[in-house]
């Protein structure tokens, strides 16, 4: 395989790896319709943070599943640095700031938003986007890794590719059983090991972020409840950790009422959850437009669904759109605030989170 391929999606039970476009579906609803007319075998790709706007879904022409990502040539990467900082750091500060003064406002009814910012890479070369995700995988081999061309959504995003390293499963469906590994509450990895451990300890000790956490299940509970005859959810967040950061995360797992229920379609039930938007959703996502703008593929969902409804799709976090010419990269990251919230440390925790796109993509510290 030469040439780089349409779409790629790294997990626990392997690697998913597509290859051309038989079919584009802008329109989440025609990727819906042709999974339940069995017209298409599966269906994958990405989905925006907002579901409203086009979706880079597609039946690709050949796909497959194997054991570790196919062998292709390593590629050194060309000199990147960070060119620009969207917001600046003070304008980051001052978006918390507005969102702190509703989410303290006793009449108000929000409870948390994710507020995100970006980091404009440029390279002196093409960045080989293969080659980014072969960093990817070595760095944090636990993590669900993926490479989507975003070409399916239409203008503005031709040539386009959203590449990354998620370790957030949104939901998975194999038969009857569903399951979600929501994540919300993060903490710095430390290079000292005794510093390290008691940042993830504090962790899982932090009131506000056990919080931030609480959140997130309850709104992934009251969207499974109808949907399942089961549902088993941990009693309390368990403490995980990628390469740069230490998080807290709750295992979900159930059994599907209806056989119907895709997994698109409980990506589709489930996103955006408020690990990437906020709570209440609508309220969260309104802010959020109103503060950021359009997310784009940020912080939507990546994944597949095949006829039988079977899939997987993950959060599309620690991540960079890179240029049709591969010579820039938008990388995203975000933290969600809280009524105790410091926008000093939600600054911070962005930063940490670059960590791992801002590496893959070899920028220098």
């Amino acid at each position: 395989m030469t040439r780089e391929p349409t779409f790629v999606l790294t997990g626990p039970d392997g690697v998913i790896t597509a290859e051309g476009v038989h079919t584009a579906f802008p329109k989440i609803a025609d990727a819906r319709a042709a999974l339940a007319s069995h017209s298409a075998p599966i269906i994958l790709g990405a989905l925006p943070f907002d579901i409203s706007q086009p979706a880079a879904l597609i039946r690709p022409q050949t796909v497959g599943f194997t054991e570790e990502l196919p062998e292709w040539p390593v590629r050194e990467l060309p000199v990147a640095r960070v060119a620009e900082t969207i917001p600046a750091a003070d304008e980051h500060r001052a978006r918390i700031a507005a969102a702190l003064t509703r989410l303290r406002d006793p009449a108000g009814d929000l409870h948390k938003v994710v507020l995100a910012r970006a980091l404009r890479v440029a390279a002196d070369g093409p960045l080989d986007a293969r080659t980014v995700l072969q960093r990817l995988v070595a760095n944090d081999a636990l993590a669900s890794s993926f490479l989507v061309d975003l070409s399916a959504a239409g203008e503005g995003y031709s040539g386009a590719a959203l590449v990354g390293a998620s370790p957030e499963l949104l939901v998975a469906r194999r038969g009857q059983q569903v399951t979600c590994r929501p994540f919300a509450g993060s903490a710095p990895r430390l290079a000292d090991p005794r510093a390290d451990e008691a940042s993830g300890a504090a962790l899982a000790e932090s009131a506000k972020d056990r919080h931030e956490h609480q959140l997130v299940v309850d709104a992934l509970r009251a969207t499974l409840e109808p949907l399942c005859t089961e549902l088993q959810i941990a009693a309390k967040p368990q403490l995980t950790k990628t390469a740069a950061v230490w998080h807290l995360y709750t295992p979900i797992s159930g059994r599907l009422r209806e056989r119907a229920t895709t997994a698109l379609d409980l990506a589709l039930a489930l996103h955006p959850t408020p690990a990437v938007g906020g709570s209440p959703v609508h309220e969260a996502t309104a802010l959020i437009d109103q503060l950021e703008g359009d997310r784009g593929f940020y912080a939507g969902a990546v994944g597949w669904c095949d006829q039988r409804g079977d899939g997987r799709w993950v959060v599309s976090i620690r991540c960079a759109q890179l240029s049709a010419d591969r010579r820039t990269a938008d990388a995203h990251s975000g933290g969600g605030i809280v009524a105790e919230s410091d926008p000093d440390d939600e600054v911070a925790e962005t930063t940490t989170k670059f960590r791992t796109i801002l590496s893959a993509l070899g920028v220098q510290p």
